[in-house]
């Protein structure tokens, strides 16, 4: 990982999951994950990728049931690592937003690093499966991601056809989103006129 402060590693172990992740803000979209969910390992690298954040996620889980806890609880360790890598918040661009084409699909999203979380996700499926990965766990790992980072993200799918490029113009847009938001500006001001965040 790229030398930086804004580096956070968590971990998580309960009786369906165990998972382990590091992440550096201030990266350069390098990648390492494992999740046992093929296509959510894709999304992931995607994230990262867009985002310029580093992450290393290595995730065990009751996959053989379904892969929802493994969804989950990655959002749940993303979000507490994203927190805990982004301090005092000061310095920081706050806000970030991205529209991101995928073939026939386009995406909107836009973040608010404010220390409130709310998710407002208005994606509808096109089918309920991409693989072997159910479609609406994607809501899931985004609502536990912005519960524990405690950002507000809204997300709107514009159109669209192909489940496959729905998701990836999302995760991506997500991506842009946050790297725009975690971008320094050179100032050590938190970045509301309340004085904190």
């Amino acid at each position: 990982m790229k030398k930086s402060h804004r580096v956070a590693e968590k971990s998580r172990k309960t009786r369906e999951t165990e998972i382990r992740l590091k992440l550096n803000l201030d990266g350069e979209g390098k990648y390492a994950v494992t999740t046992g969910v093929p296509f959510f390992d894709h999304m992931l690298e995607q994230l990262s990728r867009h985002s310029g954040i580093d992450l290393e996620i290595e995730a065990r889980g009751d996959i053989e049931i379904d892969a929802h806890h493994t969804v989950e609880d990655v959002g749940i360790v993303l979000g507490q690592a994203f927190s805990q890598a982004l301090g005092e918040m000061r310095g920081i661009q706050r806000y970030g937003y991205a529209s991101v084409p995928m073939e026939e699909a386009l995406a909107h999203s836009a973040v608010d690093l404010c220390g409130r979380s709310n998710l407002i996700y208005h994606v509808k499926t096109a089918t309920s499966t991409v693989g072997n990965f159910d479609t609406e766990l994607a809501e899931e790992f985004f609502r536990a991601f912005v519960s524990n980072a405690k950002i507000t993200l809204h997300v709107n799918l514009a159109y669209g056809n192909n489940q496959h490029h729905i998701l990836e113009a999302v995760f991506k847009s997500v991506a842009r989103s946050l790297r725009m938001a975690v971008a320094l500006t050179g100032g050590g001001d938190v970045p509301s006129t309340k004085g904190v965040l």
